[in-house]
């Protein structure tokens, strides 16, 4: 039997390159060989939005039309919404009892987020709590294997401790203490060299149309060092070739590098030549998505086949859930 694993977005707006790197590839790759739970956790999305969740759906589903155009297929993947499935703040609820207060006053990507995201009140108490929940999402579908990247494996290892907590509690071993499965991902910087976020308005979306795609690149960060044409680059420190090794063929890395260190080529020609290889890549997943967009009822039929059998697992972890515990 395939092992499972669960990994979810939260739909706090549209995608855009990170996320493709970060998750998108990963998640196309897993889903032939691991049973994979796909979610929207717009629940999450909540715990940030909560001053204006009006956008919450349209999000939600615009994501699921990207991972779908992307190649995430619904035929191999279970794809659903978190907040369709009751059973998630169900397990949550049950696990919050259990969990003691400073485990999550320590955890350090509490902390990260409070000092970066400045325009959100996260002071609240179900960001506090957010981990609590992420262990509900992956253990309400007993996930053996957990897709993160190595700032998220504190949360892992809460996540394990909240499972052996539970299992040492009542004394029957219900919860798989889920392992990591570090994914190796081109880190992509935004567009200014800091950190790619959608609060940094930053980024290159999935959806951005080729004119956007080009204002974007022509606005990137290059080698701060080379103020004229004839300046010898270094391609290690320029922004734009870390996106070149990412979605240009080695070959031409090799050219720009080399055109680059010798001063044979600038950087506009360097973004002109980088935004023509950027929208070939993107070109067959923005026409997917058009039709999709046109087709909202493909969407609804994979969501509710997604939420119909996910809910099916869910309830069957939910019944063994509330036997141990007296409910």
């Amino acid at each position: 039997m395939k092992k499972t694993i669960l990994s979810g977005m939260r739909p706090t707006g549209r995608l855009h390159l990170g996320h493709l790197v970060g998750a998108l590839k990963n998640w196309s790759l897993l889903q032939s060989d691991y049973e994979c739970f796909f979610m929207v956790a717009d629940w999450h999305a909540l715990m940030s939005e909560y001053k204006d969740p009006s956008k919450l759906k349209e999000h939600s589903i615009g994501n699921v039309i990207d991972w779908i155009s992307f190649g995430i297929d619904p035929d191999k993947a279970t794809i659903f919404i978190q907040s369709q499935i009751p059973e998630h703040l169900e397990l949550y609820m049950a696990l919050s009892c259990l969990t003691p207060l400073g485990w999550l006053e320590r955890c350090p990507t509490y902390k990260e987020q409070l000092r970066e995201l400045k325009t959100r009140q996260l002071n609240n108490y179900a960001f506090l709590g957010y981990p609590v929940l992420q262990a509900a999402d992956i253990l309400l579908y007993k996930s053996e294997v957990v897709p993160v990247g190595e700032d998220q494996l504190p949360h892992l290892e809460l996540t394990r401790e909240i499972a052996k907590r539970f299992n040492h509690l009542y004394k029957k071993n219900i919860f798989p203490e889920p392992q990591a499965k570090l994914t190796k991902t081109s880190r992509l910087l935004g567009l200014d060299g800091r950190k790619m976020s959608k609060s940094y308005d930053n980024y290159i979306g999935l959806s951005d149309t080729a004119d956007e795609i080009s204002k974007k690149v022509m606005s990137m960060f290059t080698d701060p060092q080379r103020i004229k044409r004839n300046d010898p680059g270094s391609p290690q420190v320029c922004n734009v070739y870390s996106y070149y090794k990412v979605f240009a063929d080695d070959s031409v890395c090799e050219v720009v590098e080399n055109e680059c260190r010798m001063a044979l080529r600038g950087c506009t020609d360097c973004k002109k030549e980088f935004t023509r290889i950027l929208n070939d890549y993107l070109k067959p997943i923005q026409e997917k998505r058009k039709e999709l967009l046109n087709d909202k009822s493909t969407i609804e039929n994979i969501l509710e086949k997604g939420r119909v059998k996910g809910q099916s697992v869910a309830r069957t972890t939910m019944n063994e859930v509330r036997q141990m515990i007296g409910l």
